[in-house]
């Protein structure tokens, strides 16, 4: 059974985009961007903008992405996937990316959460002129070089 991805969270004045590849179960069911408290998503994220979001409801959060101008997405609109896992993922659709121009026309810098599935994508975006960085994932199970993935985390969302 095919998995849908979610809405972008995009704005006129998004200038830094995240994608990550598609939302795992627990996103789906919650219809939330990491929300699987195993995923380190809002604390690499926080600790990169100088805001504590790790503890927040997820409106309060998507106000403070917006503040600081990023916004999220998923390189995937739709897949088949068993669990959560990106390893797990076939039969992608990807998302068109050439929406980026009308709903967000001042994204300057596209990150990927991790090089496994969303990374492998960047050049597609490379080729539409966005300056990008693969970023390591913030999954649960990347932990093994935390301090070295906080530090490219915070260079990386630096505005």
């Amino acid at each position: 059974m095919a998995k849908k991805g979610l809405e972008p969270i995009i704005h006129q004045d998004t200038e830094i985009l995240i994608m990550g590849s598609l939302p795992g179960e627990e996103s789906l069911r919650q219809q939330k961007y990491y929300a699987n408290k195993g995923n380190d998503f809002w604390k690499l994220t926080g600790d990169a903008i100088g805001e504590e979001l790790d503890n927040k409801e997820y409106p309060e959060k998507l106000r403070i992405l917006k503040e600081h101008k990023i916004g999220l997405w998923d390189v995937f609109r739709q897949a088949e996937r068993k669990g959560s896992g990106d390893s797990e993922i076939r039969y992608e659709v990807i998302n068109d990316f050439s929406l980026l121009e009308v709903i967000a026309p001042n994204i300057r810098k596209i990150l990927f959460n991790g090089k496994t599935r969303a990374g492998k994508y960047e050049y597609l975006l490379q080729e539409k002129g966005y300056d990008t960085a693969v970023l390591p994932s913030s999954s649960g199970a990347n932990r093994q070089n935390r301090i070295e993935r906080e530090k490219i985390w915070k260079q990386q969302l630096q505005r």
